[in-house]
């Protein structure tokens, strides 16, 4: 058929995002939401290419609530940028953002995400609510988010390590899937001279555990760095924390990543792509 082609996220194929990522270069998932704290003329692009976004691992437990027609229960852990500080409300949030978005991909499956973010807080103020914030709920999926306060602090990291892996065990022990999600770039953030320390450290250890990583850090740096846009496009007036926007593009991309790594299993199985032209 003739005109462009429009993707439709939720029911996009693995062959597709293979096929076509190929093709085209890189897959970017873009979208434009009202700017709350800025007004502009042109909303800027929710940029991420799908090559920088697509999880390592299949998200087995997701899958086979989805395969069994079952609700999934999505924790997000974490500091003031879970919890929500910058946004206009508590509807403005990531993880109320990633509800909806992952409601509208998977209309048929009740999806709740609970906000378990606490401002504030290290690794190791969140391992000490583990039991009762994140095991409790029976996650089928646990978003773990931290390291900002470590950095912005000058915390020594010594040790981060080993509670992010006692972190780890428990949620690994449940079995739930599990996502971790690293600093967000912002001046406060960068300006410390732990900031790349800890990404790094965010990245070594999910690799050493064979865990999926969001990178937030590096998808934050391209807005900055290659689209060109200036940081209060994307960050609240204190120079740190996400505003409406950027967490409504940090749901929408990580919605994405989430969709695809929870099909994986099965779309893998299917050859024609379904595409709305």
């Amino acid at each position: 058929m003739g005109g462009s082609q429009v993707i439709d996220l939720r029911h996009i194929t693995l062959a597709h995002w293979v096929g076509k990522s190929f093709a085209v270069g890189a897959f970017i998932a873009a979208v434009t939401f009202p700017l709350a704290l800025y007004a502009e003329s042109v909303a800027p692009s929710c940029d991420a290419p799908f090559s920088m976004i697509r999880f390592t691992n299949p998200l087995s437990r997701v899958a086979a609530k989805l395969k069994n027609a079952k609700p999934i229960t999505i924790v997000a852990i974490g500091s003031s940028s879970t919890a929500g500080a910058g946004a206009s409300s508590e509807a403005s949030t990531y993880p109320s953002r990633l509800a909806i978005e992952l409601t509208q991909r998977f209309p048929d499956h009740p999806i709740t995400v609970l906000n378990r973010g606490v401002g504030g807080e290290d690794v190791r103020d969140m391992l000490k609510r583990f039991d009762t914030d994140v095991i409790a709920a029976n996650p089928d999926l646990v978003l773990w988010q931290f390291g900002t306060n470590a950095v912005i602090r000058n915390d020594k990291l010594t040790g981060d390590d080993a509670a992010i892996r006692e972190g780890l065990a428990k949620i690994q022990k449940i079995g739930a899937d599990i996502v971790l999600i690293d600093p967000q770039f912002a001046p406060k953030v960068i300006e410390k001279p732990d900031a790349a320390h800890m990404v790094a450290l965010i990245a070594s250890t999910a690799k050493l555990n064979d865990i999926n990583r969001f990178p937030r850090f590096d998808i934050m740096k391209r807005w900055h760095d290659i689209d060109h846009m200036d940081f209060k496009t994307f960050l609240s007036p204190d120079g740190l924390h996400m505003n409406d926007w950027s967490y409504g593009c940090f749901a929408k991309v990580l919605s994405v990543a989430i969709s695809e790594a929870a099909q994986r299993p099965i779309l893998s199985a299917m050859t024609a792509p379904q595409v709305v032209r």
